[in-house]
């Protein structure tokens, strides 16, 4: 059972016990996440759905997950626990796992992916949450750039065990061994020391001691904050450019290479992954040291050299390589989306809800990506399909080199040097 209390004391550093414990949460929880995505499509096709049924489903969990960024980070910001809501969280994944494996039909399915939806609002949002309160503002940054390495690494090795699972038992298999993992998750979690999290520093007030809720920016307030806004922007325009790139790639290839393509669509997946795991650790490093935003331009640059690529390129293995490009934004964004926002909302009592923020802006651009995509694609061939992603992803760029300002805080390199607790354990 998770425990409720809170440090009052934001100067005491975490104890090994808790860092790892978080260590083992991001692995276990980007394991039993990797069973969903691809697989329940490849799922539902196996069990004789239609194309249009399995695009309603996967649409209306995207829908609900998008919805649920607002509401999950109030939440987050409201409740003390972090890690009795991520548990709540964990056993909602599971329960869809389950109800996937169990009954394959289309309303328990719809229901299964509305439990997933909800969950997206919170479940990211959370991990970061703890990690803030963890570590504090100061050490945030290689904090994340560890839990980005470890949660690639358990989706790294989820992908790999559900498909050994899939061959030699079943594709109804993949969804229990999935829902399995909710058991070592909450282990992980309760393994975790609740008086390690600092109430106030996981919600952006770390300058608030007491067990009463920490006082809070007006919500408007936070919305209007010009950095924020830049930020928020910067990500719709590189998720409008980004997310349809890997979908169009495996239509197309689907169609180049016929039987072949599911084995290359899985190293595209894979390939940066693995860079992710690499040097996410030296992304969080960089930006304790350097600052944000000479990463953020390295991130944001290498999408539109990356779209361009793929419009030009048709041998497989040389979009492999170039999907290298992938995971060095990957890396970056998955280190600096959270820690950016911290930086631009720390003081205000509001960290949590600004993640939703950020998250339902650039959400909305994933999602239009990829039906403007399929319609230039349809239009105009799959090759210039690429090309809008080309621009807009420079688009991207030139309003983030143009507008996005530095946000690491200047006193923050000689705080951090003080507290690295994680690199102890």
């Amino acid at each position: 059972m998770v425990a409720t209390t809170q440090s009052l004391d934001a100067g005491t550093s975490p104890s090994g016990q808790s860092l790892r414990a978080l260590d083992a949460v991001n692995f276990f929880i980007a394991a039993l996440l990797a069973g969903f995505g691809p697989f329940i499509a490849l799922f539902l096709g196996d069990q004789g759905w239609s194309a249009t049924n399995i695009g309603y489903i996967l649409s209306a969990g995207s829908v609900v997950a998008l919805l649920a960024q607002l509401p999950g980070g109030e939440l987050l910001d409201a409740i003390r626990s972090k890690q009795l809501l991520l548990a709540l969280g964990v056993i909602m994944v599971g329960l869809s796992a389950f109800i996937v494996a169990v009954w394959s039909t289309f309303v328990p399915v719809l229901v299964a992916q509305i439990l997933l939806g909800i969950t997206g609002g919170f479940i990211g949002p959370a991990i970061a949450a703890i990690s803030l309160g963890l570590v504090g503002h100061d050490a945030l940054a290689e904090r994340l750039g560890r839990n980005q390495r470890f949660q690639s690494t358990g989706n790294l090795t989820m992908a790999a065990l559900i498909g050994v699972i899939g061959y030699s038992l079943s594709a109804r298999a993949m969804f229990v061994a999935t829902a399995v993992l909710v058991i070592p998750t909450l282990l992980a979690l309760a393994w975790m020391r609740p008086a390690d999290i600092h109430y106030g520093q996981s919600v952006g007030a770390p300058d608030h001691h007491e067990r009463t809720r920490p006082p809070r920016m007006r919500r408007l307030s936070v919305c209007r904050r010009h950095g924020l806004l830049i930020f928020a922007g910067c990500l719709f325009l590189f998720q409008l450019a980004n997310a349809s790139i890997l979908p169009l790639a495996s239509e197309t290839l689907g169609h180049r290479v016929g039987s072949q393509s599911a084995l290359i669509v899985s190293a595209l997946v894979i390939v940066p992954q693995i860079l992710v795991a690499l040097i996410a650790p030296w992304v969080g490093e960089q930006a304790q040291s350097r600052g944000r935003r000479p990463l953020l331009l390295l991130g944001f640059g290498a999408l539109p050299i990356r779209a361009l690529l793929f419009a030009l390129i048709t041998d497989p293995q040389h979009l492999i390589a170039a999907q290298v490009l992938d995971g060095i934004s990957g890396a970056v964004l998955g280190v600096l989306q959270a820690l950016i926002v911290a930086d631009l909302t720390n003081g205000t009592g509001r960290f949590n809800l600004s993640q939703g923020f950020v998250g339902v802006i650039s959400g909305v651009g994933a999602s239009v990506s990829t039906a403007v995509s399929g319609l230039i694609a349809q239009h105009l061939g799959r090759g210039a399909g690429f090309l809008p992603s080309a621009a807009i992803g420079l688009a991207a760029f030139v309003v983030l080199w143009a507008f996005m300002p530095e946000t690491k805080p200047k006193h923050q390199g000689k705080a951090a040097a003080r507290s690295r607790p994680e690199h102890k354990a």
